[in-house]
């Protein structure tokens, strides 16, 4: 396994009245990040908030080019980023549902006590297969065919690259003691974007 330490090159926020980063996703232009509340997008550049809709936001996050997808309790909900409005909902696998993300045409979803990620039918939340992970899994993100997860245990975290089929550890980039990494999504290029849990922050580490 290939192990270094991870390149944090910026931190946006932390932001007035969020308390807490838990599910990111990036759109192409924004990142949108789950606050329990709400679901808040800044921008990558700048840190600068440019927009919010209302609804409850306590996990995982995805966009599947076109949607937002939200974990809330025991479902995923399905929301028009430019109206805010709820299209539908399924279940989320049972658990203690943490990041998100959309790939291949499903959706990944990260247990966290668990250990797992499930591969998830977003028509019908059906699980179509589960990784097993060795560590606690915060995000998930997939970028250029490699599946990454987060990882937040004994105030430790680590960036992982696995293997999709058998969940071997390929990579790590290890954070910095006390980084918490509660959300993980890719630009699709070097960058990936961090929830920084109860520090309100998203972080920016280099991927290569």
């Amino acid at each position: 396994m290939k192990k270094s330490s991870a390149n944090v090159v910026s931190e946006l926020g932390p932001y007035t009245g969020i308390n807490a980063v838990h599910g990111v996703t990036y759109d192409g232009q924004r990142i949108w990040f789950a606050t329990g509340e709400k679901l808040s997008a800044i921008d990558p550049a700048t840190g600068q908030a440019l927009d919010s809709i209302d609804v409850p936001a306590q996990a995982g996050t995805a966009f599947d080019g076109r949607h937002l997808y939200q974990i809330w309790e025991d479902r995923i909900q399905k929301i028009d980023p430019t109206s805010g409005r709820v299209i539908n909902t399924i279940p989320a696998p049972g658990g203690s549902s943490s990041g998100m993300a959309w790939a291949e045409g499903s959706l990944w979803v990260g247990q966290y006590r668990d250990r797992k990620i499930h591969q998830v039918d977003p028509q019908t939340g059906a699980i179509l297969r589960t990784i097993e992970s060795n560590r606690f899994v915060t995000g998930v993100t997939w970028v250029d065919g490699e599946l990454w997860h987060g990882t937040w245990e004994d105030e430790q975290s680590e960036l992982r690259r696995i293997d999709p089929q058998s969940g071997e550890v390929l990579e790590s980039l290890e954070m910095p003691t006390g980084m918490g990494v509660s959300g993980l999504e890719s630009d699709g290029g070097d960058r990936f974007f961090c929830g920084g849990g109860n520090s309100g922050k998203v972080r920016v580490v280099r991927r290569r």
